[in-house]
């Protein structure tokens, strides 16, 4: 029983199916500020759309080099990456045209951070110093431009302001992610601990937490509950900062790190 419940845990997160749900609770929340109705299409499209890039991104290499003999493992994640991605296509297929052209964007840079443009030119993951700008893009466009564009919404103050903080929360998150990984990087990759240190990374990534939660206050359409809400966060990602370490294990990460959206998102559906 104990091996099967490690199995599933381990499908879970290694799977990329929880860090869907991080994504689809930010969209979530763009629809509850923007004060949008709840699309289908765009959720579908976030979900899967994470779930297919990040499991391309992270074993598209290792699936290639051993196609002939896949272990279980990976032939279920294999299965549901697929099925995520033609779930994504219809999905893409549905948004409006303004909504497709961002999403196409998104996806050529997906690519280009995975796959290199030639054999002399390392993809933007590998490129130091520059692969932690590119997810914090990628996620405030999915998460916000995309459900708001879809919804012919024009991009206002409150939209760019909702973005910034956004890219701020994941750049922390990513930073933790780096505290815990610092063992396994490769030097080359220049992340931010590798670069600052251990404790200056933590003291970077708390100072960030400042203007995530104050920039909340200099929307034109404040909404109180956020006051709260957003302090709940900041204090919840400041402990995982605090606590943040490389002899920490994945699951710190991959559960406890990337359920800091989900938690944000249920903060607002249990005060409805």
């Amino acid at each position: 029983m104990d091996l099967l419940k490690n199995k599933v845990v381990d499908f879970y997160l290694n799977g990329s199916i929880h860090v869907s749900f991080a994504v689809f609770a930010l969209v979530q929340m763009t629809f509850y500020f923007c004060q949008l109705p709840f699309d289908a299409v765009v959720s579908a499209m976030a979900f899967t759309g994470t779930l297919f890039s990040y499991n391309f991104i992270k074993y598209a290499a290792l699936v290639y080099h051993q196609r002939k003999n896949l272990s279980l493992r990976l032939k279920w994640i294999c299965t549901v990456s697929f099925l995520a991605l033609g779930i994504g296509i219809i999905s893409f297929l549905m948004l409006n045209l303004k909504a497709q052209l961002v999403t196409f964007g998104l996806l050529i840079l997906s690519v280009l951070y995975a796959v290199p443009i030639h054999r002399k030119i390392p993809n933007l993951r590998n490129w130091a110093g520059i692969k932690v700008y590119i997810v914090c893009f990628c996620w405030a466009t999915v998460t916000l431009l995309v459900p708001v564009v879809n919804a012919d919404m024009a991009l206002n103050w409150d939209i760019g302001v909702k973005f910034f903080q956004r890219f701020i929360l994941v750049f922390v998150l990513i930073g933790i992610f780096e505290i815990v990984d610092l063992q396994y990087d490769d030097d080359n990759l220049k992340t931010i601990p590798q670069t600052l240190g251990i404790v200056k990374t933590k003291w970077l990534l708390s100072v960030l937490l400042l203007p995530f939660y104050v920039i909340e206050f200099f929307k034109d359409g404040f909404q109180p509950i956020q006051v709260w809400n957003n302090l709940v966060i900041v204090l919840l990602t400041l402990f995982f900062i605090c606590c943040a370490s490389p002899s920490r294990t994945k699951f710190y990460t991959l559960f406890w790190v990337e359920s800091v959206p989900i938690i944000w998102w249920l903060l607002i559906v249990f005060e409805k």
